[in-house]
């Protein structure tokens, strides 16, 4: 048996054998470079950057918190905005993160969607500014977040509870249309005890002066004790609707507080403070909408 000492001097010698012209017939091979398959995730990973750069132009105006996207369509259908000083009538149609937007003549900015719950204590009415100079409710998110926010809904001036704030049109567009049926619970307290029959008849629906008006459920908040509490559920966004269907009866209400809208709850969020909302509520908004 050789020895491997031996093996590698009769390598190198046979490798010395060969001649010079059949080194020179013998073409130079290159070595073969394996070819570099790239990764699906690394696919993935490109196509979402190049889709996160570009955006459809109505989801891009509706991020700006103008309106929803279906409202952009038409904005865009009657020509009213402008991509880089050019006019685009073409809906399905993407802009890119540094094309320049115009809205009216406005330049728009593609913000960060920021969703901000407030409990609203009673003496804020819900607006963005009042001529008046009376507390709005902007006041109490003022310091909440840089981008411009706007409340979803309305509660009046003496009415607690839940108040959605947001920029993303399109969320606050399906939040107060009837057709996406987005529950509110309100508990009511009145200055008198609600007889059984008015309980009846508020429960088959009450017809008002802008027309019938049916609650989703309504009960007694403490059926053994008194019949002042009352607890609503509703989807309607007509103005003072839950005072009104009680003032139909003659009675008076003197304190209405909304505990709950949509799937957000007052929780650990005490009366006059804010909190953002989770990244679950949000998605969670956006199933209901």
């Amino acid at each position: 048996m050789m020895d491997k000492k031996s093996g590698f001097r009769k390598f190198y010698r046979e490798k010395e054998s060969v001649s010079k012209e059949e080194l020179n017939e013998k073409p130079i091979e290159k070595p073969k470079r394996k070819r570099q398959r790239m990764s699906s995730d690394a696919v993935t990973d490109i196509q979402k950057r190049k889709n996160e750069e570009e955006i459809r132009l109505n989801k891009f105006i509706a991020h700006s918190g103008i309106c929803s996207r279906r409202e952009a369509d038409k904005y865009i259908a009657a020509g009213v905005v402008k991509v880089n000083d050019e006019v685009i009538t073409e809906l399905g149609y993407k802009v890119k993160s540094d094309d320049r937007v115009q809205f009216e003549g406005r330049n728009l900015k593609r913000e960060k969607l920021v969703y901000v719950l407030l409990n609203k204590p009673k003496g804020f009415i819900t607006s963005m500014d009042d001529p008046f100079e009376r507390r709005t409710v902007m006041d109490l998110v003022a310091n909440a977040v840089k981008e411009r926010i706007y409340p979803v809904g309305r509660l009046d001036r003496n009415t607690t509870g839940l108040l959605l704030f947001t920029n993303d049109g399109q969320i606050a567009k399906k939040m107060t249309h009837p057709s996406h049926e987005i529950k509110k619970i309100y508990q009511v307290s009145l200055e008198s005890n609600l007889s059984q029959d008015h309980f009846n008849s508020i429960k088959q629906g009450v017809e008002l002066e802008d027309g019938f008006i049916k609650p989703d459920a309504i009960a007694y908040v403490k059926p053994d004790i008194t019949h002042k509490e009352i607890g609503v559920e509703i989807h309607s966004g007509k103005n003072r609707i839950v005072r009104r269907i009680f003032e139909q009866f003659g009675y008076k209400v003197i304190k209405l507080d909304r505990v709950k809208l949509g799937g957000l709850t007052k929780k650990d969020l005490p009366r006059g403070k804010w909190r953002f909302l989770s990244p679950a509520e949000i998605n969670m908004l956006k199933i209901l909408a």
